[in-house]
């Protein structure tokens, strides 16, 4: 893994191209509902005991890191749009979009409050670290 020495976050490949940004994942959540942090800070202080996994600011969006980038958050205004990747569509009535790569289909979930982050929200995660974690 390499760490931009500019915004300090991590990448699978030196001098990887991205933008830089010294945004705080704090800021992405001023003026959202406290239903969207809490179900925010239930993903984060899930998928954050699987290691190894890092967690950086984007300009519109939190992102974790294993090998590469595997998981996307992006607070909305009323929601949370959860992206993950893996090799092939995973089928669950949670997904609300799928969008097919050359290699790899990304998953959007939808989270508006806490307790939509279950224990079949995280299983669905999971299949996104593994994928990350095995290319």
């Amino acid at each position: 893994m390499w760490t931009c020495p500019t915004c300090n976050r991590k990448f699978k490949s030196n001098n990887q191209s991205h933008m830089c940004t010294t945004k705080d994942v704090g800021e992405l959540f001023l003026d959202k509902s406290d239903e969207l942090v809490l179900a925010f800070d239930r993903i984060m202080t899930t998928v954050m005991q699987w290691e190894p996994n890092y967690m950086g600011a984007s300009i519109h969006s939190v992102v974790f890191t294993n090998r590469k980038a595997w998981l996307i958050i992006k607070p909305m205004k009323k929601e949370l749009d959860v992206k993950f990747y893996c090799a092939d569509k995973v089928d669950s009535n949670r997904i609300k979009k799928y969008v097919q790569y050359p290699n790899k289909v990304a998953h959007h979930i939808r989270v508006k409050e806490d307790f939509e982050v279950d224990g079949a929200f995280i299983e669905l995660l999971r299949h996104g670290y593994d994928y990350a974690m095995s290319g």
